[in-house]
């Protein structure tokens, strides 16, 4: 079984010059993401309840990662997808390493299957400036600040539209990012980003800003394609009842969790 982790919205997403092209710092999900086990045979069949990865879909991705299309695929992912937390990708990349595929044509191949694709290949997928519409590194970032994230989804899901480019421009945060901001800078940007969003892509009603006030937290991030909200406190400052708080507030799979690499 190989299992590959997800996000949960991003620090930062919009259009980043010279190209316009739309970038983004992933908020890394350790905890949460997809399982994809590769029993061979000689059939072909996939048992995936999700619809994650469907069969014309695999097939063309097992030929550009160069694997046979062959043998009998079970995905079993822990969050549900169009919520912005990477699940599609991560059952690709899943997918490719269950099959034992080169690390270097998986981007590529994800690209091909869905045209929008999360950095969650990579080693460090919150350590880069990515490009999710031609899947690659715009450039190096410091890691996040470590943070505990508590989390949920608000809303319906939204599955990303590759042709989608209607995002604000984000070429000020991510500068700010690159010089490496503590926590509460990285939590200014973050909130900045997730506001900048909503404001042009809704919903209005959207109570995760309240919530992070409410419940003392530095600040908020977002899926800014779909439901993933999140709220960011230093590590181990989230109250206890916090998950309840959004439960109760109407948001769907409330975790907490980790993340980030610098103290």
């Amino acid at each position: 079984m190989v299992f590959v982790a997800g996000h949960f919205g991003e620090w930062i997403q919009g259009l980043a010059r010279p190209l316009s092209e739309v970038a983004l710092v992933t908020l890394f999900c350790p905890e949460r993401g997809v399982s994809v086990i590769w029993d061979d045979a000689p059939e072909f069949a996939i048992a995936d309840p999700a619809g994650l990865v469907d069969r014309a879909r695999a097939e063309v991705f097992l030929r550009a990662v160069g694997r046979p299309v062959r043998g009998k695929i079970t995905v079993t992912p822990d969050l549900p997808p169009g919520g912005g937390a990477g699940i599609s990708t991560a059952a690709f990349v899943a997918l490719a390493r269950a099959v034992c595929a080169p690390e270097d044509r998986i981007a590529p191949a994800c690209l091909l299957v869905e045209g929008a694709v999360d950095p969650l290949m990579l080693a460090r997928p919150d350590s880069v400036l990515w490009a999710s519409r031609s899947a690659r590194v715009l450039d190096r970032m410091p890691p996040p600040p470590r943070a505990e994230i508590v989390a949920g989804f608000f809303g319906l899901p939204e599955r990303t539209d590759p042709a989608d480019r209607r995002f604000p421009r984000a070429d000020d945060l991510f500068a700010d990012w690159v010089r490496g901001p503590d926590l509460p800078v990285a939590a200014r940007l973050a909130s900045l980003s997730a506001t900048r969003c909503t404001a042009l892509r809704g919903p209005q009603d959207d109570p995760t800003p309240a919530l992070a006030a409410r419940l003392g937290a530095l600040g908020w991030a977002r899926a800014h394609t779909g439901s993933a909200r999140a709220l960011i406190f230093p590590p181990g400052g989230a109250p206890g009842g916090a998950e309840t708080t959004l439960s109760d507030a109407g948001f769907a799979h409330v975790l907490r969790f980790a993340t980030g690499g610098r103290t």
